[in-house]
């Protein structure tokens, strides 16, 4: 690329945003912004406030700073170049503007920027303060993107999101031809999505050379990515201050406990500054059970490191472990695991399915998924009916793969469309796909919170009950005069309004997805008996792989896929009322010191045997309850319990199980 061309585009006095020669050694900070004296801003054509040059200083403060021209002259000469960095260096906030002057001085020719995070709150702060340094209006030229919400234009120069949304972009634009730049960022994190990107990237970048890749990672996974990658262009920053580390003596029992005991004695010795906690909570997910499990694990040594660094941007500060130093040298694992060889791969399997049919669906992983959570994922899509027979995605599952949901839900509003309920199913499925409806209950007011909540309550089951959860908030909306009204009704019933308005928010994206597809959608009728039937029938389409049984009369449920056993939650209606059911659908559930199904709904066993795949059925493991379901079974006409395909997947199991064969 020709120095020549990177010229700033609206400056008549021909300032440059690259300086003839890229060696800033000489330490002359005035110099560090080449644009610095520019009297508008390039973005959008206006003046620069007041404000743009307070955050100026604070951004030339940043250990990164010193590094602009070194990173800019790679980003000239390579196609990906990796940001080493600790953590509150500032290379998250930074490295996407230098992109955003990169790709303005070639006239955005390739495209924009987009940056991408692991969690949704970091997008929308990053957002919000990068709008701010570069002094222009978030929402125009720097916006943002998140699961159910999008505040960007056709004209954002810069774009922050969850990787997860980069990835769905993906499926309607696999070559990513409206990016110039791609970052990469907190890639150490290993989340799923962000792997799944890494290593789709990798065809991406050969069939267009000019795209950019930048990959923001602490220093732990370097040479990982190198091994990955290639040799790479590295940019090294670190933190200012070093840290005083105090490890304990010897091991605690409750690290729980053993926080508070330390947390009151840095408070009575009076010094100055703020606490940060970092609680335990793991989750290790079995394919075998298909639940997550809540289990204490050690946190690995980068893991720890990055949480040090968090200090490293102040001054003074103190890092405790809860733990020795023996613990941490001999028993800590240096690595974070990857989150794909830990966690259920059903949507990864059928995204790629999906990328597949771009021509990008061989993924080169950093890390090889586990073998038996990839095979599950197989198998589950097959259950679903999301692939053909020969492992290609169905045209269900392309139907399935436009929904941002689990896929098991995904099918479920598929299915609404056939039992006449969309209304009531897509209700339900912001519901749980929104945060939890209920808050939390200040300690005393227990009762008050059950007597609001029972107004709510729905003989059907918990799914119903969200139901008119949602109904009553909407009319509340429509009827009050003010939001302060919504809240204040909210707040009596003890319900979380930033929940149900999220609720809200997902409901009408999927309403819109359900339009886009033409998916035929029918007028409401919640409340009657068959709009009930309609809505099990729905719910068991997607979700008959989460059916349990109560073996005993007294609320204890056996799972008919293995032989755990778990009690309805307390907030469940079944639980409020003293009710149990005998069979249930549920939406949820964990492992954990209290094992408990979230989200349960009564079905009978007659309405599971005419709905259930037979090749599923064929598989359960031998029990009680499988008996009881095969004398049901027994007793109904053989057309009404399984199809033709069905049939055919009975006498020759064999077909089902080279269905799930990864392309």
């Amino acid at each position: 690329m020709e120095e020549e061309g990177l010229e700033c585009p609206n400056s008549s006095s021909e300032k440059r945003y690259f300086p003839e020669s890229l060696d800033s050694s000489d330490g002359d900070e005035e110099e560090v912004l080449a644009c610095e004296d520019l009297e508008l801003n390039p973005f959008d054509g206006l003046p620069y406030s007041s404000r743009y040059y307070k955050l100026l200083k604070e951004r030339e403060d940043l250990p990164i700073w010193k590094e602009k021209y070194s990173f800019m002259e790679k980003l000239l000469q390579n196609q990906i170049v990796i940001v080493s960095g600790d953590a509150k260096c500032g290379k998250s906030s930074q490295v996407p503007q230098w992109c955003a002057e990169y790709c303005l001085s070639i006239h955005y020719q390739h495209g924009g920027v987009l940056c991408t995070q692991v969690h949704k709150q970091a997008v929308v702060q990053l957002a919000l303060r990068v709008a701010d340094e570069m002094d222009v209006n978030i929402g125009h030229e720097v916006g943002y993107v998140i699961p159910f919400e999008n505040c960007c234009t056709n004209e954002t120069i810069l774009r922050y999101c969850t990787d997860d949304m980069l990835q769905r972009e993906m499926m309607s634009n696999p070559f990513l031809g409206s990016y110039g730049v791609i970052i990469l960022d907190d890639i150490h994190e290993r989340s799923i999505a962000t792997d799944v990107l890494l290593g789709l990237l990798k065809d991406v970048l050969l069939a267009r050379p000019e795209l950019k890749l930048i990959i923001n990672s602490s220093p732990h996974l370097i040479s990982k990515l190198n091994s990955y990658y290639g040799n790479l262009p590295l940019i090294e920053v670190k933190n200012k201050h070093p840290v005083e580390v105090v490890y304990l003596s010897e091991a605690q029992k409750d690290s729980f406990e053993s926080i508070l005991r330390l947390i009151f004695e840095i408070h009575r010795s009076g010094e100055k500054g703020d606490i940060v906690v970092f609680l335990a909570c793991e989750q290790v997910y079995n394919p075998r059970i298909r639940a997550n499990s809540l289990v204490m694990q050690p946190i690995s040594q980068s893991q720890a490191e990055i949480r040090k660094q968090i200090l490293g941007s102040s001054s003074s500060g103190k890092f405790f472990c809860l733990y020795t130093e023996e613990f941490a040298s001999k028993d800590m694992t240096p690595l974070k695991p990857a989150e794909m060889q830990e966690a259920n791969l059903t949507s990864m399997v059928l995204f790629m399915k999906r990328i597949d049919i771009a021509g990008l669906g061989h993924c080169d992983f950093m890390n090889r998924p586990a073998p038996e959570s990839l095979m599950q994922a197989l198998e589950d899509l097959d259950y679903l009916a999301a692939l053909d027979n020969d492992g290609n995605l169905s045209e269900f599952g392309i139907i399935m793969s436009e929904f941002p949901l689990d896929p098991q839900l995904s099918k479920s509003i598929l299915a609404s469309c056939e039992f006449d309920c969309v209304d009531e199913v897509l209700t339900i499925a912001a519901m749980v796909t929104a945060p939890n409806c209920f808050s939390h209950v200040p300690h005393g007011a227990e009762e008050a919170a059950l007597t609001c909540w029972k107004t709510f309550l729905h003989p059907e089951g918990d799914h119903f009950t969200l139901i008119s959860i949602y109904k009553a908030y909407q009319d509340t909306t429509l009827n009050s005069a003010s939001e302060y009204c919504v809240e204040k009704w909210c707040h009596d019933y003890f319900l979380n309004c930033s929940a149900l308005r999220m609720a809200d928010v997902i409901r009408a994206e999927l309403l819109e997805i359900i339009k886009r597809i033409e998916l035929p959608y029918a007028e409401p009728a919640f409340g009657s008996k068959e709009n009930s039937l309609n809505i099990k029938k729905a719910l068991l389409s997607g979700y008959f792989m989460q059916i349990a049984r109560d073996i005993d009369g007294s609320g204890n449920y056996l799972m008919l896929t293995h032989k755990q056993v778990a009690q309805l939650h307390p907030l469940s209606g079944y639980s409020v009322a003293k009710k149990m059911p005998e069979w249930v659908l549920f939406h949820k559930f964990s492992i954990s010191e209290n094992n408990y199904i979230r989200i349960t709904s009564e079905i009978s066993p007659e309405l599971f045997m005419q709905l259930v795949p037979q090749y599923y059925f064929s598989n359960l493991p031998p029990s009680e309850s499988k008996d009881i379901l095969q004398q049901v079974m027994d007793h109904l006409s053989p057309m009404s319990t399984m199809n033709k395909e069905q049939k055919i997947c009975e006498t020759c199991p064999e077909t089902a199980e080279q269905r799930c064969t990864l392309q």
